[in-house]
C-alpha cells in the first residue's frame, strides 16, 4: 500500500472523527441534561438541607443556574481545551480521575479480548475444518452456552466456586490491600486478581469470535480459489492456514473494532461484581451520585476510543487484504 494512499485515508478519517467527536459530545451533554436530578439535589440530600436559598447557592456554584445553551457552550469550550471539568464527589479534575481508572479497565478488557481473539480463531478454524464432526459439535455447543450465559452470573458463580468453596482466588479488587507487594510479586498478585474477571468477560467474547470465525471460514472454504488450491495438490493445512485464514479474518477484524464500544458498557457488570476499580464501575457510581461531569468524561473517552479504533480497523483491512486499496480510489 502506497504511503500517499495511507496518508489520504488517515487524514480523511481524522477529519470525520473530529466532527463525530463534537457531535457525540453535544449529544451526550443534551441527553444527560434530560435526566432528572443534578449535583445540587445530591449534595442537599446528603446535607439534610434543601432550603430555596441553599439550593440556589449550590446551583450557582456549579453553574446550573445558567441556560442550557450557556452550559453547553462552556462545556464544549472546555472540551476543546481538553478540560473535562471537575468531579464534586471525588474533588479532583475529571481528566485525572479517568486516567487513574483507565489503566485497570484497559488491562481487564485488553486481556479479555486478546485471549478471546486467539482462542476464538483457533476454535473457529478447528470447527470449520472438522465441520459436523465431534470437534465441531463440542465447540458449537460450548460457544452457544457461553454466549447465552450472562456475564454477571458467570462472575458470581466463579466467586462462589473458586473463592468461597475452593479458596484459590481472591473474590475482588485489583490487588491485595495492605500487602505492599512490589516488582514481580505485585505483578503476580494483580494477575491472580485478574483470573476470574478476565475469565468471566472472555466467555462472552470467545463465544462471539468462535461462531463468527467458524462461519467466515466455512464461507471462504467453499470459494473457487480454495478448490483450485486443493486441485493443485496442496495439503489441507496449507489450504486452511495460508489461503483461507487470511481472507476469513476480515469479519473478525470488524467485530473487534465494534467490541471497543463495550470498553465501558461491557465492563460495568464485571467491574461491579468483582470490585474492579475501572471506568465501568466509576460510571456506575457516577450515575447514582449525579456526578455528570465524570459521566460525560467517561462517555467522551469511550467514544473517542471507538472512533480511533475504527480508523485503525480501516488500516488493518488494507494490510490483511490489499485488494481493498484499489476499491478506495
Amino acid at each position: 500500500m502506497s504511503t500517499g494512499v495511507l496518508g489520504r485515508r488517515f487524514f480523511s478519517r481524522t477529519v470525520q472523527t473530529a466532527l463525530s467527536v463534537l457531535a457525540i459530545a453535544v449529544t451526550n451533554f443534551a441527553l444527560l441534561k434530560l435526566v432528572p436530578g443534578d449535583v445540587a439535589d445530591v449534595i442537599a440530600g446528603e446535607a439534610g438541607s434543601a432550603t430555596p436559598e441553599y439550593m440556589a447557592d449550590l446551583r450557582s456554584r456549579f453553574g446550573l443556574d445558567q441556560s442550557f445553551l450557556e452550559q453547553l457552550w462552556l462545556y464544549v469550550t472546555k472540551l476543546i481545551q481538553l478540560d473535562l471539568g471537575h468531579s464534586f464527589r471525588h474533588n479532583m479534575p475529571v481528566g485525572d480521575l479517568i486516567l487513574d481508572r483507565l489503566g485497570p479497565t484497559m488491562l481487564l478488557m485488553g486481556a479479555a479480548i486478546l485471549i478471546s481473539v486467539v482462542l476464538g480463531v483457533i476454535f473457529g478454524v478447528l470447527s470449520a475444518s472438522k465441520v459436523n464432526g465431534w470437534i465441531d459439535n463440542i465447540v458449537s455447543v460450548v460457544a452457544l452456552v457461553s454466549f447465552a450465559t450472562p456475564v454477571f452470573w458467570s462472575g458470581l458463580m466463579a466467586i462462589v466456586v473458586f473463592s468461597v468453596w475452593l479458596g484459590w482466588l481472591p473474590s475482588g479488587g485489583i490487588e491485595t490491600i495492605g500487602a505492599s507487594h512490589s516488582g514481580w510479586a505485585r505483578v503476580a498478585d494483580i494477575g491472580k486478581h485478574m483470573v476470574m474477571p478476565v475469565g468471566a468477560l472472555s466467555l462472552f467474547f470467545l463465544a462471539t469470535y468462535t461462531r463468527l470465525m467458524r462461519a467466515s471460514m466455512l464461507e471462504v472454504l467453499g470459494q473457487d480459489f480454495i478448490t483450485t488450491a486443493r486441485a493443485k495438490g496442496l495439503s489441507e493445512r496449507v489450504v486452511v492456514f495460508k489461503h483461507a485464514l487470511r481472507n476469513a479474518l476480515l469479519p473478525l477484524v470488524t467485530m473487534i473494532g465494534l467490541q471497543m464500544g463495550t470498553l465501558v458498557g461491557g465492563s460495568v457488570l464485571v467491574e461491579t461484581v468483582f470490585g474492579w476499580p475501572g471506568l465501568g464501575r466509576l460510571a456506575f457510581e457516577s450515575v447514582f451520585q449525579r456526578d455528570l461531569n465524570v459521566l460525560l468524561g467517561i462517555l467522551f473517552i469511550s467514544s473517542l476510543v471507538v472512533l480511533v479504533t475504527n480508523i485503525l480497523v480501516d488500516i488493518v483491512y488494507v494490510v490483511v487484504d490489499p485488494r481493498i486499496e484499489g476499491k478506495g480510489h
